[in-house]
């Protein structure tokens, strides 16, 4: 971090600004640790899970799996080492544990022994595993593997002398999908279902074609019959919401298709006494946003029903209760993430809302849970103040079981963070966000404000521990996070009032919030900054095309053009199918009516653009668009290209430590003195 801040002219700027012993510091997101990957013991004794903390040397997250006891909140490391140990499964009769690590140098299913305490890796596979299951008999583990294909070449050069060096053969591409965001160009191939005995062996290939087979599995209660999720279309590419439930015999690999309709069907759950399949779904209508339901199966009729249609929220993490009476799920619900029962018949009863996010850079929700064969609920924490712990629901309240960051946080002052409701200007629609004060809140004195928009666009922050908020209140700054028009955890039509219509008066939500600062009288009104990434990016830049009251904007990894981001993004026939009435060049007025950059001569506000250099979600042409547009335009612009970074900037701790600098400093800049 100090080489690279120093090369930047920004080392004064880091230590000065942010190292105030009492206040939260660009260099403690080092010491941040969050706990996810939630399973209970069998015996419902022990939870283990996975604790993550950030290694200063690699620059990167490293994971290693830790059990906690749920009587004497005791901590015990299962695993160790400066590696990614994660997806811990508990063996059937509670004697091992199943995990997936990258120790060797490459991820590999590993095996460990509670008892003995003996740890063996019990594959040698050529492509990183995922989606862990062991067969009901605890003599097998099933999982996903990516299977390469041979690559296409139609055109072969004759007559190249031997020990000649000629140029590097042309790549040939004609898959839908070529390249992915995180992944870059991607190399020919589908996932496929594996099995592997638990003693360690050659995995066997369960499933072929031309189709992904990944994401969660389950078996009947013989271990004879494997559900799981797939897109099997002939279609399938253009057509990518349209998976289903298959069904596979484990003797002879044949498939038959569960379910048959337009939309989504996974997580297929066998219920425990194995009469009923549960599964998420929902049918699609082309629409930017759905409720995900669960559907009950039942396998000898085939009769299926919902039993959530009552709740106006997406469902996600389903489980069956031990007596296959109802089911466990989670969702969100104004930005807290919480767990659920639903019985097959009457009203569901929620357990906790308290599930905390574990993207600790900014507060999204989200979480994990599990639970214990006796009921109980373990999950992860959330906490404005502090990153996910885990906790235990007794008697009916949550009880932490962990303090994780205790020796991180325990010294630093941290902004407190505020619920706030407003009504929009456009149209009286209630709209929740938060507030971080900064760290010694005086409300007679003025203070600058960072108004931070969520990505997504459908997604939802909450009140959840953001290190990049408490670092901007660190320096100072109000901030103020909302959840307009358009994010999830409000309904299926507050979701959709963004269908075919984003941005819109998602603005007015945004710019009603800001007002609501204001007339509280602690801001500064020549102070007032904003930013955000993805969406939040393309809000970012509507915002300064169509108001001046910013004296400085961040617009981080953006789309700028509606139309050539559906001809540049990895996951462009969702995009066109979903998020637009056609293709662009069939609408291109629709396209640029919501484009940024059709409003790019009205920009005055200093606008600066941050965007990895390997994003593939909105490519940074995006970005590159903007700021040729924003320099023509004669505004005051800079762009900043994170090195090797996919649209998940942050991922790496030191570019979450650019990323709110690089921020910071533009907005000092632009501070009018």
């Amino acid at each position: 971090m100090k080489l690279s801040l120093v090369a930047l002219g920004l080392s004064l700027f880091a230590s000065s600004a942010f190292s105030a012993p009492s206040s939260l510091a660009l260099i403690d997101v080092f010491d941040l640790e969050y706990a996810n990957q939630v399973e209970f013991s069998e015996d419902g004794k022990v939870i283990y899970f996975v604790r993550n903390r950030m290694d200063i040397k690699t620059d990167r997250k490293v994971g290693n799996i830790w059990s906690v006891n749920v009587d004497s909140n005791a901590l015990e490391p299962i695993t160790s080492g400066l590696h990614m140990d994660y997806a811990p499964v508990i063996s059937p009769d509670g004697k091992r544990l199943a995990f997936i690590s990258t120790r060797d140098g490459s991820s590999q299913i590993y095996m460990k022994w509670l008892t003995s305490g003996a740890v063996a890796k019990i594959s040698n596979l050529t492509q990183s595993p995922s989606g862990l299951t062991w067969t009901p008999d605890g003599k097998q583990l099933v999982f996903s593997q990516f299977v390469p294909a041979k690559p296409k070449a139609p055109v072969n050069l004759p007559g190249k002398p031997k020990g000649a060096e000629w140029a590097k053969s042309p790549i040939f591409i004609d898959d839908v999908y070529y390249r992915s965001d995180g992944a870059g160009y991607l190399n020919p191939g589908f996932y496929h279902l594996f099995k592997i005995d638990a003693n360690g062996g050659n995995a066997q290939q369960l499933t072929t074609g031309d189709f992904d087979h990944r994401g969660k599995v389950s078996f009947d209660t013989e271990g004879k019959v494997l559900y799981f999720s797939a897109n099997r279309h002939k279609n399938h590419a253009l057509k990518p919401s349209n998976s289903e439930i298959y069904s596979l015999d484990m003797k002879n690999q044949s498939i038959s298709a569960v379910t048959d309709r337009e939309g989504p069907d996974w997580s297929p759950r066998v219920s425990p006494n194995g009469r009923m399949l549960a599964y998420i779904g929902f049918d699609d209508k082309r629409m930017n946003y759905e409720n995900a339901d669960i559907y009950i199966r039942n396998l000898e009729s085939g009769e299926t029903k919902v039993i959530t249609d009552a709740l106006d929220r997406s469902v996600e993490e389903i489980q069956w209760d031990n007596k296959s009476r109802g089911v466990y799920f989670s969702y969100d619900s104004h930005g807290k993430t919480t767990v659920a029962h639903q019985p097959l018949k009457g009203k569901s009863k929620v357990l906790t809302d308290a599930v905390g996010s574990v993207a600790f850079g900014r507060p999204y929700s989200g979480g994990s849970y599990d639970i214990s064969p006796r009921g109980e609920v373990a999950f992860t924490l959330a906490d404005p103040q502090k990153p996910a712990d885990i906790a235990l629901v007794k008697r009916g309240k949550p009880i932490k079981l962990t303090d994780l960051n205790n020796d991180a946080l325990s010294n630093k002052t941290l902004g407190k963070v505020e619920e706030i409701w407003v009504k929009s200007k456009h149209d009286q629609l209630d709209i929740q966000g938060w507030i971080v004060y900064p760290p010694g809140f005086d409300k007679s004195k003025k203070y600058p404000l960072v108004l931070e928009i969520h990505g997504g666009p459908v997604a939802n922050y909450g009140p959840h521990f953001s290190a990049e908020a408490q670092l901007f209140a660190a320096k100072g700054n109000v901030v103020l996070y909302m959840n307009p028009r358009g994010s999830d955890s409000y309904g299926k039509a507050f979701a959709q009032t963004i269908h075919h219509n984003y941005p819109s008066n998602d603005f007015d939500d945004l710019m009603t919030g800001v007002d609501a600062l204001l007339e509280k009288g602690f801001i500064d009104e020549k102070r007032l900054y904003v930013t955000g990434g993805s969406g939040g990016g393309v809000l970012t830049a509507w915002i300064v095309g169509h108001t001046n009251r910013f004296a400085a904007a961040v617009v981080a990894k953006p789309v700028i053009n509606w139309y050539s981001f559906v001809l540049t993004a990895d996951y462009y026939p969702f995009f066109a199918d979903y998020w637009f009435p056609g293709k662009p060049w069939e609408h291109m007025a629709h396209y640029m009516k919501r484009s940024p950059i059709s409003y790019v001569g009205n920009v005055t506000t200093p606008t600066m653009l941050l965007t990895g250099d390997a994003d593939y979600r909105t490519p940074i042409s995006e970005t590159e668009q903007y700021y040729q547009a924003l320099k023509l335009q004669g505004v005051d612009t800079a762009m900043v290209r994170i090195p090797d970074a996919s649209h998940g900037i942050t991922a790496r701790p030191s570019n979450l430590m650019n990323k709110v600098a690089y921020i910071q400093w533009w907005f000092d800049k632009h501070a009018e003195k």
